[in-house]
């Protein structure tokens, strides 16, 4: 049983969720955790486990065929939940990869579009980014400058994405653009000439990961490099929705994570003469804490069920990422207090998680975004502008 669980979480999960959780546990457990203080302060993401994780198979594991697992919603948000225990950065690659490139090809693509990238994807062969954010377009994808204009049978394109994971590892880069017909998605090799993509640097938050400015200055592609199965911004939205289910659960493994940290220490520290677990203050922090953990793992739970019966709305997805981002940041800040000075270092996990959790509350939809969604399945009334 989990350290946080008050209600017997693990007897809702059948024996396949169980055995596929103990699996990506055990990786995160000797892979990552020995090894992401020292990633994480060298602002380094461990290239070196790409291959590793395809071997997992947690890369598209959402996705059937092609070398995909073809794993159920619930089971992909586990392996995030444990994942994103060990640093947002891993679990963000995942995402990067799975729910936003490989979804965008599986879903939008053609067959010689997924039998060319979806394999090596899944093995960890190639690496995805997916670039649709700009430096004037974040939370309205709507007002992209990015253009995708007809030259003959060709497509040239320019522009500028920014906070686009991956951009500079990848090999491949699903670009959404304005085109004279709407909205398009197309597959930019990232060895094309005009194609750039310089990672943001110095980051407070996602150290252990890569996130990069990208340039598209005159980039050529043919014809056959447009996503045909798409038009208009509900290609990306179906991809970001994806992404989006994944922090649900993504969010409480951190806590999770920091929760652990925070007990641990509460039972071996010794203040006035005794464990600071055996104070009445320290104790209500972690029995507030437990009680979301508890709650946000029961709502991930729940829209995963929704999600595998085919029944989950995107208005839901916002519940889950507003409601458990937004209490994952809390629990890894109050964790933190329990560490007092030494939470600042990174011998403890909750001030690196609260930190990524930022970016991870900012990206797939800012708490705002998500708000005026709820605002409007409400009340009925849009509020963005």
């Amino acid at each position: 049983m989990d350290a946080p669980d008050l209600i017997s979480f693990d007897s809702l999960l059948s024996d396949d969720e169980l055995d596929l959780r103990e699996r990506v546990r055990a990786f995160v457990r000797v892979e990552i955790k020995p090894n992401i203080a020292r990633w994480y302060e060298e602002a380094r993401f461990p290239l070196e486990l790409v291959p590793e994780l395809g071997r997992l198979g947690v890369l598209g594991m959402h996705l059937t065929g092609y070398g995909c697992a073809g794993r159920s919603a619930v089971e992909y948000g586990l392996a995030a939940a444990e994942l994103e225990a060990g640093d947002s950065g891993l679990r963000t690659f995942v995402s990067v990869q799975g729910s936003l490139a490989m979804t965008a090809i599986s879903k939008h693509g053609s067959e010689a579009q997924k039998q060319e990238w979806l394999p090596p994807m899944a093995a960890g062969e190639a690496i995805g980014c997916f670039g649709l954010t700009e430096p004037t377009a974040g939370s309205d994808p709507g007002s992209m400058r990015t253009f995708a204009r007809r030259d003959g049978s060709d497509w040239v394109l320019n522009g500028t994405k920014r906070w686009i994971g991956l951009a500079s590892v990848a090999d491949v880069a699903v670009v959404w653009a304005q085109t004279d017909d709407g909205v398009r998605g197309f597959l930019v090799p990232t060895s094309t000439p005009g194609y750039t993509a310089t990672p943001i640097e110095p980051k407070l938050s996602m150290r252990a990961s890569i996130q990069c400015d990208v340039g598209l200055d005159d980039v050529r592609l043919p014809a056959d490099a447009v996503l045909p199965e798409v038009v208009g911004l509900r290609g990306p939205f179906s991809c970001l929705n994806e992404a989006r289910y994944g922090i649900v659960w993504g969010a409480m493994g951190a806590a999770r994570d920091a929760f652990e940290d925070a007990l641990a220490y509460s039972n071996e520290r010794l203040q006035f003469g005794r464990p600071l677990a055996g104070y009445q203050l320290t104790q209500q922090k972690l029995v507030d804490m437990a009680l979301e953990i508890d709650k946000g793992f029961l709502l991930a739970l729940h829209l995963g069920r929704l999600k595998d019966a085919g029944t989950l709305e995107p208005h839901q997805i916002s519940v889950g990422k507003l409601n458990n981002c937004r209490e994952a940041i809390e629990i890894c800040r109050e964790a933190r207090t329990i560490l007092g000075g030494n939470g600042i270092t990174l011998d403890y996990s909750p001030l690196r998680h609260a930190n990524n959790l930022e970016s991870v509350r900012t990206y797939e939809g800012t708490d705002e975004v998500h708000t005026l969604i709820l605002g409007q399945k409400l009340t009925g009334i849009g509020a963005f502008r």
